[in-house]
């Protein structure tokens, strides 16, 4: 018996946005996004990825397309569909005199919810925000504001969290302790999008991962998937005697030398069925060349996405 395909939370089905002036900020998106995953769309500034959340969250007009969130029509039935999202956006919008509770409970009525003290309390406690409760925002701390506005978008019980720029202008630890909210909110069933270009933040945090650059999605893949078919692997070998030059005998192999002739780093695709490693530690024997350690390295997310940017330049 086949198995029932439980449809995306978020479709986007042949988006384009065009701006008064004909500049085209998105070029036929299509994607879909399941429910409960953590999905990053990656991609330089200027890209299309604020744009794109602003169309799916109503605050810009679709000029081509469709996008339903959980089923509803972002345009025909705008209510319903931004009732299922909440949006943590960029910058810190509160207002600084009001307290952490009262911010939060007043999000909730904005979305015509019923007050919820109890909803209000887990969100709060779900974020260590709620011992901070009655403090006015003007007295948080930068990280402690962002968990405010986090708090704040997910009060009236979405389905789907929007993170644009989760992490911006903030120091690592700060970085770290907000992927590590996100991973709790996995935990409860929400479905996060984050849209970011620190590619550490992609690779720490999402399942699957879009590439998005001069408006086009270029890229769509699982993260562990990206890694292994786009990925190389260097295999260094720290040489017991060093080379002037590599061998003749060598030159089917992708080999550098290092300057001082210390060490050869042999660069292989990790798609490729065979990596050569064998024939190559073979042929190193035979011509005398002798190593006293050996280190990989794979590619990182990073060198992967430079390189995808690169191409559609």
């Amino acid at each position: 018996m086949s198995s029932v395909q439980t449809p995306p939370i978020l479709s986007i089905q042949g988006v384009s946005k065009t701006y008064e002036g004909g500049f085209q900020a998105l070029h036929t998106v299509d994607l879909d996004i399941k429910k409960g995953e953590i999905f990053a769309l990656l991609g330089p500034n200027g890209a299309g990825k604020t744009t794109l959340i602003s169309l799916i969250c109503g605050l810009a007009r679709l000029s081509e397309g469709t996008i339903t969130v959980d089923g509803h029509d972002v345009v025909k039935d705008y209510r319903a569909a931004r009732a299922k999202i909440g949006l943590v956006p960029q910058e810190l919008t509160t207002d600084a005199f009001e307290t952490v509770h009262n911010t939060v409970s007043f999000s909730r009525g904005l979305f015509g919810k019923p007050k919820d003290p109890a909803v209000v309390e887990r969100v709060l406690k779900s974020l260590t925000l709620w011992e901070k409760r009655d403090s006015q925002l003007r007295q948080l701390s930068g990280g402690m504001k962002r968990r405010v506005l986090i708090a704040k978008a997910l009060a009236h019980e979405p389905d789907i969290l929007f993170l644009d720029e989760p992490t911006a202008g903030v120091d690592v630890s700060l970085r770290r302790e907000m992927w590590a909210v996100v991973g709790d909110l996995r935990k409860t069933g929400v479905t996060v999008i984050l849209t970011t270009h620190y590619i550490e933040e992609a690779e720490m945090m999402a399942d699957r991962i879009g590439v998005i650059a001069g408006g086009k999605l270029i890229l769509v893949e699982d993260k562990a998937e990206l890694m292994q078919k786009l990925g190389h692997k260097e295999l260094t070998l720290v040489l017991q005697e060093p080379l002037t030059t590599i061998p003749p005998a060598l030159s089917e192999f992708d080999l550098a030398l290092s300057e001082d002739g210390q060490s050869l780093t042999y660069s292989y695709d990790t798609r490729a069925e065979r990596t050569g490693i064998g024939s190559l530690m073979r042929l190193l024997a035979e011509n005398g060349v002798r190593f006293k350690d050996i280190a990989t390295k794979q590619s990182t997310l990073e060198e992967i996405f430079v390189g995808l940017v690169e191409e559609t330049r």
